[in-house]
């Protein structure tokens, strides 16, 4: 579960990027984060993901107190939430399968375990075929279906899915969000931070709206505002 409670987050330049900001995401929701740039969208999830403390107010995510947080626990933080990002991060010089395989190495993940798991997540995103490309060989839509398997391969309870469509055409976009929905189907809880917003009202998930480091709108009804 993600709760943040009463969050305030100031930067030392002075700019206040939350203002109060109380939400909750259940395991296993799917929720769609949208708001105007600089409304405060990178600082939640830069907060979720352990590379921010709150100013003041209380962040939980999966068990883990964020503004009491260690340092040696972040890593044990992270495995607990995948991050996709809009510009797919890929290793070029690795296969796909190298891709997934090192994001596993990565926590000490032992090599049967990688030769059992990676070929799962390859057939569960539609890539089974693609194992041996690197890729530079893949289409755009192919890449991020890459990035979301390296998000998933090490099982993580949350994924965070930081405008996944950006840079694809409207078709590919569809994919990938019927993608997203057949994993949150699965039982792992989905937030999608997007601008698309013909994909947030085709989809009718809960909307959580940002505006100005506050949260103006929470609901199922279809509100957009960006």
């Amino acid at each position: 579960m993600i709760e943040f409670s009463n969050v305030t987050k100031s930067y030392t330049v002075g700019t206040h990027a939350l203002r109060g900001i109380t939400m909750q995401i259940e395991d296993g929701d799917f929720a769609f984060l949208v708001g105007p740039s600089g409304s405060g969208k990178s600082t939640i999830i830069k907060l979720i993901t352990g590379e921010l403390k709150p100013t003041s107010g209380t962040v939980h995510v999966n068990g883990y107190s964020l503004e009491r947080i260690r340092e040696r626990e972040i890593p044990y933080l992270r495995r607990t939430v995948g991050v996709v990002f809009q510009d797919f991060r890929l290793i070029e010089t690795k296969t796909v399968y190298e891709n997934l395989a090192f994001a596993m190495r990565a926590i000490g993940a032992r090599e049967q375990e990688i030769r059992d798991r990676v070929p799962y997540i390859l057939n569960l995103v539609g890539l089974e075929n693609k194992s041996r490309r690197h890729p530079t060989e893949l289409s755009g839509g192919e890449q991020q279906r890459l990035a979301i398997a390296r998000a998933l391969v090490n099982n993580p309870s949350t994924i965070i899915a930081d405008e996944p469509t950006g840079n694809l055409d409207p078709a590919r976009s569809l994919e990938i969000m019927n993608l997203l929905q057949e994993i949150n189907n699965l039982g792992t809880t989905m937030l999608v931070v997007t601008h698309e917003r013909d994909l947030v009202e085709r989809f009718g998930k809960r909307v959580i709206a940002i505006n100005e480091g506050l949260v103006v709108h929470d609901g199922m009804d279809g509100y957009y505002r960006a």
